[in-house]
């Protein structure tokens, strides 16, 4: 397993440049100010535990990371392991790491035969959907797994009426900063199906809500729909290729033991990212990591880019380092 190096910027190896200044509205600087200090989160996102031979090694990576940056909360974004008894090592690892540890439900959660609330109820989390403050700082997390109810098949990407109503609430009621957390987007490449009505509500109180986090699309993108940014936060293993790719990335014995992974481009590295709101300076920092293909690309394998990602822009072994600001140009 590979060694944490001493320093900060060395063991991160954060994108040694800032990737992008994104202006954060005027109108949230108010509600940011109210943090009485930074407020740090180490989030990672789509470890798939049960896809990849080296996952358990990735997140300890990862925590031993967050143990030299000190963090406010841990977060994993959703796709992080089955809830089985095999996993709990896993699931333990992540919690044991920190005393403010939250979860957020992936699609791929419920692969294995567990219900979303099931799966809820296993992790320790408040409910499926659920609020968190950490000094100052509110963290509103939705379940995009809602069926609509015209589901057309496959896994569904969706925030229902109930949740909808509740999320209204929490956007009126709370006095703010906001960070809005999911699995799914909110915005931009892949968002879920009624992405415009949750929007809606975003905007309302943009006044309140800096951005929205999420996992689940495996690239490195900022999508901003209105006023509020979307942050899609790249996978912590891989890109997914699908069956018609094949990619031999690994030795055939590993190959042979994890039939999925012939399916994805993986990182060499675990990526993950350190997200600083700070009241200070007014702005919102993303702290990346960057990493090489283990194997073949996408590129090299001839997928096809998407209008809405490109290689080596939005697909990528890396999370950028960025800023989200108060001003143009910061």
């Amino acid at each position: 397993m590979p060694a944490i190096p001493n320093s900060r910027r060395s063991f991160l190896r954060s994108s040694a440049a800032v990737g992008a200044a994104l202006v954060l509205p005027q109108s949230v600087r108010s509600a940011l100010s109210t943090l009485q200090h930074p407020v740090r989160l180490g989030i990672i996102t789509d470890l798939h535990q049960d896809i990849m031979h080296d996952a358990p090694q990735r997140l300890d990576v990862f925590l031993r990371a967050m143990q030299q940056e000190q963090p406010n909360a841990l977060l994993q974004l959703g796709d992080f392991a089955y809830p089985t008894k095999q996993n709990e090592v896993v699931q333990k690892a992540f919690e044991d790491a920190h005393e403010r540890t939250l979860h957020v439900l992936g699609n791929h959660e419920i692969d294995d035969g567990h219900s979303f609330d099931k799966v809820a109820e296993l992790w320790g989390m408040q409910g499926r959907y659920y609020t968190e403050q950490i000094d100052g700082l509110h963290l509103i997390v939705l379940d995009a797994n809602e069926k609509p109810a015209h589901h057309r098949g496959g896994y569904p990407a969706h925030i229902g009426a109930q949740q909808l109503a509740w999320l209204e609430t929490q956007l009126r009621e709370i006095t703010g900063p906001i960070v809005v957390v999911s699995h799914q987007p909110l915005a931009g490449p892949s968002c879920i199906d009624n992405a415009a009505e949750v929007q809606a509500l975003l905007n309302a109180a943009a006044d309140k809500v800096l951005l929205a986090v999420n996992g689940h699309t495996h690239i490195d993108h900022v999508a901003t729909t209105g006023m509020v940014p979307c942050l899609h936060v790249n996978s912590a293993s891989y890109q997914w290729v699908g069956g018609d790719y094949r990619n031999t990335s690994y030795p055939a014995q590993i190959h042979a033991g994890h039939r999925w992974i012939e399916y994805t481009c993986p990182y060499r590295d675990s990526l993950f990212a350190v997200l600083t709101i700070d009241p200070d300076s007014g702005q919102v920092n993303v702290q990346g990591r960057s990493s090489e293909w283990a194997g073949k690309s996408p590129q090299e394998l001839g997928v096809l880019e998407r209008t809405d990602w490109k290689h080596g822009v939005q697909v990528c072994p890396q999370i950028r380092s960025r800023q989200i600001s108060g001003s143009v140009g910061q």
